[in-house]
């Protein structure tokens, strides 16, 4: 049985990380654009040589240069995979509006769910996520990230997300 559609006619996806990066010293992603988005969704990739409770943190700006960047204020759902070596499962965390990994030396898959409407009721210029991930101080740990964006108006070439 064939699937009526493929994953990029469905979600606009864009990198958030210039592919791995690591996290020691900290980095902000880049960020995007919101304004023909009805749902987004973050995904991020852990490779922690060495233990480190990274934490992880969506921010909303006004911009994609960004402009007025904030942390968010309202609670966002998380998923996560803290061993992918070992398993495929994601399990929920509480809703919340920053997130911190498991301090070990371990592949992990970090999702979170970003509904623009949340970040509009934070702020009502606030149509532009990102995030930003704590030093690690480990120059061997490493994170690549996606954002995945489902677009309000489907169409053939979805609009640009990283501009406003």
């Amino acid at each position: 049985m064939s699937l009526p559609s493929a994953l990029p006619e469905q979600w606009k996806i864009v990198d958030a990380t210039a592919g791995c990066v690591t996290s020691n010293g900290g980095f902000t992603s880049d960020y995007v654009s919101l304004k023909n988005a009805q749902m987004a969704y973050i995904v991020l990739q852990f490779t922690q040589a060495v233990g480190h409770a990274t934490v992880i943190q969506p921010q909303v700006a006004t911009a994609v240069a960004p402009t007025g960047a904030a942390s968010i204020t309202f609670s966002a759902e998380w998923w996560e995979n803290e061993d992918t070596a070992t398993s495929d499962t994601l399990v929920a965390q509480t809703a919340a509006t920053s997130m911190t990994v498991t301090d070990d030396a371990k592949k992990k898959q970090v999702i979170i769910k970003i509904d623009p409407s949340q970040c509009a009721a934070q702020g009502a210029t606030y149509d532009v996520i990102g995030f930003t991930v704590s030093n690690s101080g480990q120059a061997t740990n490493f994170v690549a990230g996606q954002f995945y964006l489902l677009p309000r108006y489907p169409q053939a070439t979805p609009l640009a997300a990283i501009t406003d």
